[in-house]
């Protein structure tokens, strides 16, 4: 099997409601969001055309829309949907790696999270 290439999005900082808590619920909070797909980019590499890449931009314009809109109580939630939309943002994308943190949610911790790898047929069949 080939080698497959990272295409990374980091830092994504997007406010939103997760999380279980009465407080949670009623009040956005700063989301911070991590993604790494594996693709293949010699294509994109070979003809220096965005209709042969993998567009960042879509797929972070997608989460940045489902994080403000949708509102699941947890983490492991919104990760699991978020590694979706890179799939169905583009076939190429073999692989995604996402994390979601919630800075400050847990008291003397910068940061609290999850982090899950999938494959594009365990999430799409």
């Amino acid at each position: 099997m080939r080698e497959l290439d990272r295409i990374i999005i980091r830092d994504l900082v997007v406010r939103g409601i997760v999380g279980i808590n009465p407080d949670e619920r009623e009040h956005v909070q700063d989301i911070v969001v991590n993604v790494t797909m594996w693709a293949d980019t010699r294509p994109a590499g070979a003809s220096d055309d965005i209709a042969d890449a993998v567009n960042y931009r879509t797929v972070s314009k997608a989460m940045i829309a489902h994080i403000r809109d949708g509102g699941p109580f947890l983490v492991e939630r919104l990760a699991a949907e978020l590694v979706e939309i890179c799939f169905r943002s583009d076939p190429r994308v073999e692989e995604a790696e996402v994390s979601v943190e919630k800075p400050g949610a847990v008291r003397y911790a910068r940061s609290v999270g999850v982090v899950i790898h999938r494959t594009r047929e365990e999430v799409l069949g």
